[in-house]
């Protein structure tokens, strides 16, 4: 009555593993150094693979961080101004409701 579960073929593991391939992370990060145990040999390698990292970063130009700072700042400057007329309107708003309400309870006599 029960099926035997038979593993699918289509979907079997590789032949081969990273560990008899010889190029698992561990290989390719560490290049042949043995694990520093504790804490400053952890230190060492966290700065090992941040100066390592900081080589492959594509560093924009001169130019390009001008512009994009000047960009920056027209947009800060136009955002800044467009929330103080916002909340200047919201402002009066309020303010405009708060008479609203204070002449309608004075008409009702309430409060």
């Amino acid at each position: 009555m029960a099926e035997i579960d038979k593993a699918d073929p289509s979907i079997s593991a590789p032949a081969t593993s990273f560990s008899e391939r010889g190029d698992s992370k561990v290989a390719r990060r560490d290049h042949g150094r043995a694990p520093e145990p504790g804490l400053p040999g952890r230190i060492a390698k966290f700065l090992r693979d941040v100066r390592a990292e900081m080589k492959r970063v594509s560093w924009p130009d001169a130019k390009t961080v001008k512009n994009t700072t000047i960009i920056t700042l027209i947009a800060v400057v136009f955002f800044s101004i467009y929330l103080f007329v916002v909340d200047l309107g919201m402002t009066y708003l309020v303010q405009g409701i708060d008479w609203v309400m204070a002449k309608l309870f004075a008409l009702l006599g309430v409060g």
